[in-house]
């Protein structure tokens, strides 16, 4: 359980910090980003806390540096936590071969082939460890948790909260992987990582998982930007998500951000009204 301090500085009178850790799941050190909002620095109350989950190529520096999610935070009141993309460093033949399997890509799915299934464990990374750790050091209140994400991320923000009901008290993505299933990169990373059999994989395309969602209410909010090139693609496939969540009564938001790509000038200039959807569920009373 203990944590190593690799870098702290003030920030909109809180601290963005660092920590590493030797990870259980995982198998290898891990950092993960906490900012503690001043909230969390002059009293003592148990505050709401967010995860969010970056995309492929990232690690736990993209969102704290690009985002400017700092100052939203600190205005709510809301601990941040984001972790690594994937395991790092296992020594696995062929984990950086490509910028979209393996180390940084990690899907956010607990791996089944043999291969990978050591260490390739994000999904209870992200919904076991993770949280058991933050939960034990920070001033974080439990049953006040939210997730967010940005395309692998995004995919990861949906499906642990699909998987997890009630977990979590809202979700929002930026542009998300959404039907990994029926998309380049999520074949690439269900076949490595689950194998061959495609009922692995529906266990983590969040729009199969929508389709007999079954939990509390869910509230969901989704960006995405109308010039994102692998929106062209068909890497996203946004529309097939929207689809299967409607019928189900999940709430979803779904914005079309016109003349926004994919990167974090997009996230940078939503992410208030992402913090804004995060704290009116965080605040409200229990469902």
């Amino acid at each position: 359980m203990a944590v190593a301090l690799v870098s702290d500085a003030k920030c909109f009178n809180g601290r963005q910090k660092v920590f590493s850790h030797e990870s259980t799941e995982l198998g290898c050190k891990m950092n993960f980003g906490v900012y503690l909002p001043p909230q969390a620095l002059e009293t003592d109350a148990k505050l709401p806390v967010l995860y969010f989950l970056s995309g492929l190529t990232c690690n736990e520096t993209n969102f704290v540096q690009k985002s400017g999610f700092q100052k939203y935070a600190a205005e709510h009141g809301i601990i941040v936590v984001n972790p690594d993309t994937s395991p790092r460093g296992c020594n696995i033949e062929g984990e950086d071969e490509s910028w979209d399997f393996g180390t940084g890509a990690g899907f956010y799915l607990d791996a089944v082939e043999t291969k990978w299934a050591k260490n390739y464990r994000m999904f209870s990374y992200v919904t076991k460890e993770l949280p058991s750790i933050v939960e034990k050091i920070f001033p974080v209140n439990p049953k006040l948790r939210s997730i967010s994400g940005h395309s692998m991320g995004g995919h990861g923000a949906l499906i642990c909260a699909l998987k997890n009901p009630g977990f979590y008290k809202s979700v929002s993505a930026f542009a998300p992987i959404s039907n990994p299933s029926q998309c380049p990169w999520g074949k690439k990373a269900f076949e490595g990582y689950l194998g061959s059999d495609q009922n692995k994989w529906m266990e983590y395309d969040a729009t199969s998982l929508v389709k007999c969602y079954s939990g509390p209410n869910m509230h969901i909010l989704i960006d995405q930007g109308s010039n994102d090139e692998f929106l062209a693609k068909g890497q996203l496939l946004p529309d097939n998500f929207i689809a299967a969540a409607t019928p189900t009564g999940v709430q979803c938001e779904f914005r079309m951000q016109e003349g926004y790509d994919h990167s974090y000038f997009f996230i940078a200039t939503f992410i208030g009204d992402h913090f804004e959807h995060h704290a009116k569920h965080l605040k409200a009373k229990e469902d």
